[in-house]
């Protein structure tokens, strides 16, 4: 009986000094500490690298010249002329940025996107009037997505444009 209170006695004296035992290194739970953030390192610019919008081939207009918005029973047609920088770009789009939704001021921003010409036609190097360099792009917004759009935003490689309500 005396053996058994002996190691009775042990075990409570060796689990009372758990409590130093827990935050202590010597236990095998506390030798790398605790997790905390680490800043990622990486190659990539500050800022990230631009976001790729619009098709493949496109790329962006480099001057837009005007800008439009036209109110219909349904919502907004979004009208804007482009200058490229030769003859020969085709294929115009304007891309929403954010998918379409207006950031927190109110602002909707679309991207002119523009296809180059092929290199080997001869427009690719021509660079005749302005006039007949122009090209232009549309969108529509529904009644529904314009909601909350306090302004209308169309961007170039040199320049934007805007309309506000």
């Amino acid at each position: 009986m005396n053996k058994a209170l002996i190691a009775a006695l042990a075990l409570t004296l060796t689990t009372a000094g758990c409590g130093t035992i827990r935050d202590s290194k010597l236990n095998p739970f506390n030798w790398f500490g605790r997790d905390t953030a680490a800043p990622v390192e990486t190659l990539a610019p500050r800022g990230g690298y631009p976001v790729k919008v619009g098709k493949p081939n496109q790329q962006q207009v480099s001057q837009v010249s005007s800008l439009s918005v036209e109110k219909i029973p349904s919502g907004a047609i979004i009208t804007a002329m482009g200058l490229p920088p030769t003859q020969g770009y085709w294929d115009t789009d304007l891309v929403p940025l954010n998918g379409g939704a207006p950031d927190e001021n109110g602002t909707v921003t679309y991207v002119f996107m523009v296809s180059p010409p092929p290199a080997d036609s001869p427009d690719a190097r021509r660079v005749m009037t302005p006039q007949s360099r122009e090209v232009s792009a549309a969108a529509f917004l529904s009644t529904y997505k314009l909601q909350g759009v306090r302004k209308i935003v169309v961007q170039g490689v040199s320049n934007a444009r805007s309309v506000a309500r």
